[in-house]
């Protein structure tokens, strides 16, 4: 590897490793004048100007863009502690996503109770039914608290002094990938759970069931597991349209109101250089080619677009505005210039579950682009 000096986006000249990996660089090494190596090394710069930008972090509009290894990133010795608390929650994560997928409901044996309800057999069948549901509702539940404190402790490492939320991603990628891995999860959950209604229902009957044998004075099995406190917790869950999100919405505001010393600047930059970094890696082909897993790609777009919407709930003005320092019409154009059918519930979520896009600040352009 040799080295040369590089125009740095209005900061003078910076000292940057140069790869012989073109002709245009073996040249290079031929000159011996300093001058004539800073010269071509700056009309590389020019040619190869996106590349070089995403690399050294130095284009001042598009934000702070380097590459994130989301498939190999392992943790340094001073990320591990972090790494192992989070690392417990994650594990289960794919689990619970598979119990959520196989969600069937009870909604038939619910019909028959309802339309029979002098027929004792069929009552207790539907809340034989329904208990272990609910059961089941009630680990996707406690999930999402351990979910919100892992996510909590990702904060406070990214985010904490001295360093700049763009030198923590970078320096300590093994947890950046954990927050894009809560983020992925975090959007398959809400995905899963707005296209099954039976969740609500088979709640909502649990509630109304034993609300009635309380009054009866009748033993109800399964109220030991989920308390009245409880249910009254998990009914707010799961009224949200996307509970998942909420949950680290909420979480992320309340970082920021609990750590008062520290400017909400370092958060929301986390979450729009994640943005930037996300965006930059899909639409450039030098990145892109780095994935050896396909799936990385739909990996990226769910990260893209959970950073865009807790940034938007997060930040005073939203991810909409002109001052946001998230490039929104790259973004969408990014989602768009994907097969329809793979991004359409990631543009509802911009749609239906952002807190700013209506404002009057947001420009028609992008109100146009996701209508």
């Amino acid at each position: 590897m040799d080295a040369g000096w590089a125009p740095s986006g209005g900061r003078g000249l910076v000292w940057l490793p140069i790869l012989k990996t073109s002709c245009c660089i073996s040249n290079l090494g031929k000159r011996s004048s300093l001058l004539r190596l800073q010269e071509d090394t700056t009309n590389w710069y020019l040619n190869m100007g996106n590349l070089l930008k995403v690399l050294t972090c130095t284009d001042l509009e598009q934000g702070p863009n380097f590459f994130l290894d989301f498939e190999n990133a392992q943790p340094t010795e001073s990320e591990k502690e972090i790494y192992n608390q989070v690392n417990v929650v994650l594990k289960d994560a794919e689990g619970i996503l598979e119990d959520l997928q196989s969600y069937r409901g009870a909604g038939h044996e619910i019909r028959e109770a309802i339309q029979h309800p002098n027929d004792e057999k069929l009552q207790e069948k539907a809340w034989g039914a329904v208990v272990p549901l609910v059961g089941k509702l009630k680990k996707f539940y406690e999930f999402s608290q351990r979910l919100e404190a892992g996510l909590r402790g990702l904060l406070g490492a990214l985010t904490s002094t001295p360093y700049s939320p763009t030198q923590h991603l970078e320096r300590e990628q093994a947890l950046a990938k954990q927050f894009a891995e809560i983020l992925h999860f975090t959007l398959r959950f809400d995905e899963l759970k707005m296209t099954n209604p039976a969740i609500q229902n088979d709640f909502s009957y649990y509630r109304r069931t034993l609300s009635r044998m309380r009054i009866n004075n009748v033993p109800a099995e399964g109220e030991n597991e989920v308390n009245n406190e409880l249910a009254n917790r998990m009914s707010l869950f799961y009224a949200e349209a996307t509970p998942m999100l909420k949950t680290l919405s909420d979480a992320t505001t309340k970082f920021v109101s609990e750590n008062k010393n520290l400017p909400i600047e370092n958060t929301t930059d986390c979450l729009s250089t994640m943005a930037s970094v996300c965006r930059v890696m899909l639409e450039t082909p030098e990145y892109r080619s780095r994935f050896t897993n396909e799936e990385t790609v739909s990996f990226c777009l769910r990260v893209m677009v959970g950073v865009i919407i807790l940034y938007d709930h997060v930040h005073p003005v939203g991810a909409f505005a002109k001052t946001s320092k998230i490039d929104m019409k790259g973004c969408i154009k990014v989602l768009k210039d994907q097969p329809p059918n793979s991004v359409e519930g990631l543009l509802n979520a911009l749609r239906y579950t952002t807190k700013h896009l209506n404002d009057e600040t947001t420009s028609k352009q992008i109100k146009s682009m996701l209508q």
